[in-house]
């Protein structure tokens, strides 16, 4: 089983690459243009924050993917 450190790093990398799949090179930006706060997505996208659900589903809807859509395994 993985430990809760590996998993919010594999959830904050595949927000990285959502966000990078948009067009997005900065965080900051992708932050700002969606009236998020830099720090917290910042630390999202690092893995160092225990994301809540309702931060997950809000960025997921960013992207216009479901929860289910970001958990399966590809």
């Amino acid at each position: 089983m993985k430990t809760d450190t590996k998993v919010l790093k594999e959830i904050g990398e595949r927000i990285k690459l959502l966000r990078q799949k948009k067009g997005y090179n900065s965080y900051e930006s992708f932050a700002i243009d969606n009236d998020l706060s830099r720090m917290q997505y910042w630390r999202i996208e690092k893995g160092l924050s225990n994301i809540t659900i309702k931060s997950l589903t809000r960025i997921l809807k960013i992207h216009n993917i479901t929860i289910e859509d970001f958990f399966a395994k590809k």
